[in-house]
């Protein structure tokens, strides 16, 4: 019987997070799995969970907002294991805080870390993947790829980058007739360390907005959407189709909301540390740090499974008015989950 060969599969942001867990589900298929992002204690942490769940690791320290580094990375990634068959652009920094009070030079790290990062490495895929017609890239987005959401203006401008280059990307691709594939995975709220190392100027310590899923959800979805790439994207969490759905039936409402509720559903009761581990400029698990993990403090009442991927992976199953009346049921549990936000 013919033995076939491992996928291989590069992760970026792959140190902590929805990238950690991304490059463990992938483990469990027995991929080699590249593992990028700036993180030492965090990347090292993350080798030796692939090799212990039957996947190939490769650590690669990079900055992906430097695409001399990403291009190197590309290149050592298919000099140790061949040639890449998918990559997953998932690497990210933000800052929490009004629009006035960041500054210029961290609005453009956090917009070259969160969107350019991703056109760094997809070009670096595709450089690599076109030639050999073979290969798939996966944008990992967010609800805020649609509906920008107050206190977080660097990183839903990013969002919103990536999915109109996406979209042109995947028409240019079509027009070709070529086999790579582009795909995006929009995500919810989540479960993940970024809440305890991002640049924060608010009074009081931020949170994801709930309901809270955990980062092995997204995980799910971006190894199913690599196996299934035809499709444009997929959405992951009820709450993201709810605000999907509700933004584009009326905007002008959700800004409304959102100006009411946004403020006080981002942040937890407890005021902010005067000091705390930022990871804008530097890896917070660099040298003398610790391993962040995959999982923030969110832990408690997170969902870890979503009806809403089996709906969006089985499309044909939901009809139009299933869809509207989902996000209504999911927009009724935000508004419940509103008042119990510390987990």
């Amino acid at each position: 019987m013919k033995r076939t060969k491992p996928s291989v599969v590069v992760v970026t942001g792959a140190s902590g997070g929805v990238g950690r867990a991304t490059a463990r589900a992938f483990a469990r298929q027995g991929a080699c799995v590249a593992l990028l992002a700036r993180g030492h204690k965090g990347l090292e942490a993350a080798a030796a969970e692939v090799r212990t769940r039957g996947g190939q690791a490769l650590v690669v320290p990079v900055d992906v907002a430097d695409h001399r580094q990403v291009t190197d990375a590309a290149n050592r990634v298919e000099e140790v294991f061949g040639p890449v068959d998918v990559w997953v652009n998932n690497a990210f920094t933000g800052v929490f805080a009004p629009f006035v009070e960041i500054e210029p030079e961290e609005f453009r790290r956090v917009t070259e870390v969160t969107y350019l990062g991703y056109v760094y490495g997809t070009h670096a895929a595709l450089s690599r993947m076109l030639p050999r017609d073979h290969g798939t890239v996966v944008q990992v987005g967010s609800a805020l790829a649609y509906r920008g959401l107050p206190l977080q203006s660097a990183y839903s401008g990013a969002k919103h980058a990536i999915q109109g280059w996406h979209e042109a990307l995947r028409c240019e691709l079509l027009h070709q007739g070529s086999k790579v594939r582009t795909t995006m995975v929009q995500l919810p709220a989540l479960n993940t360390p970024q809440f305890g190392w991002v640049l924060n100027r608010m009074p009081r310590r931020p949170r994801p907005v709930a309901p809270v899923y955990e980062p092995e959800l997204a995980a799910r979805a971006i190894v199913h959407a690599a196996a299934h790439p035809r499709r444009r994207e997929y959405w992951v969490g009820a709450s993201t189709v709810a605000t999907l759905v509700a933004n584009a039936v009326a905007p002008g409402l959700m800004d409304r909301y959102l100006a009411r509720t946004a403020y006080a559903a981002q942040q937890r009761s407890d005021p902010a540390p005067a000091m705390s581990p930022v990871n804008l400029w530097h890896p917070v698990d660099g040298d003398g740090g610790h391993d962040y993990g995959a999982h923030g403090d969110f832990g408690r009442g997170a969902r870890v499974h979503g009806p809403q991927l089996w709906l969006s992976e089985h499309r044909g199953a939901l009809a139009g008015g299933a869809a509207f009346a989902a996000a209504a049921l999911a927009a009724a549990r935000m508004r419940t989950d509103h008042g119990h936000h510390d987990r």
